[in-house]
């Protein structure tokens, strides 16, 4: 199969793109990420890129480097995890390496200071704002509903750690779809599917 190396260039000059701007972590990415991907190159769907966030936070490593690797492979293979991968580490390794060569003699600067006071609440909109993206994705029944917000008690009230969350999350599902499989109930996967089984039962009622 030949190669698109102009596709391959697209995906490092896009995540080239979206790395020196994401303050805040992976998670802050998140939005710019999806813009990128879905919105401005239509090269994938928001419920795509939503599980493609859910495989990404779920694997161990940081969920930038993961998201832009799953992105990466899967609109254009392994050479795409490579350029998306290169492309979203290169501007933030050379930016630490430079920052932390010059925090120490700025650090009590008041302008940094200063700087620091609007990155952070600017932070906590842009991983809130993700939440939310996601979200709508991923939460479309009572049942999905219910799993955000349990885990939202536990990881509050109890000293769990997240990645048994996952876990839970992972047996709680399985669990789900089978007891609902065995009491003849319509399975959803995803809100797509959900959508599209409420289009079609009323016109199979009235058949």
């Amino acid at each position: 199969m030949k190669t698109d190396w102009k596709l391959i260039l697209q995906l490092f000059l896009s995540f080239l793109k979206i790395g020196p701007v994401t303050f805040g972590g992976g998670y802050a990415m998140i939005p710019l990420i999806e813009r990128e991907v879905v919105t401005n190159k239509k090269w994938v769907k928001t419920e795509d890129v939503t599980d493609v966030f859910a495989i990404a936070g779920s694997a161990p490593g940081a969920i930038a480097i993961n998201s832009a690797t799953f992105i990466g492979y899967r609109i254009a293979g392994i050479k795409g995890a490579i350029a998306a991968l290169l492309g979203v580490l290169l501007p933030t390794f050379t930016i630490v390496i430079i920052l932390s060569m010059t925090f120490l003699y700025v650090q009590d600067n008041r302008y940094v200071d200063a700087a620091f006071q609007g990155i952070r609440p600017a932070i906590v909109a842009l991983i809130a704002y993700a939440g939310y993206k996601i979200g709508l994705t991923s939460i479309f029944d009572k049942t999905t509903f219910v799993t955000a917000i349990a885990s939202i008690l536990l990881l509050t009230f109890l000293p769990i750690h997240p990645a048994l969350i996952i876990v839970i999350g992972i047996v709680a599902g399985i669990m789900i779809v089978k007891v609902k499989a065995a009491m003849g109930f319509t399975i959803h996967y995803d809100k797509h599917s959900k959508l599209e089984n409420e289009q079609t039962t009323p016109a199979r009622k009235g058949a």
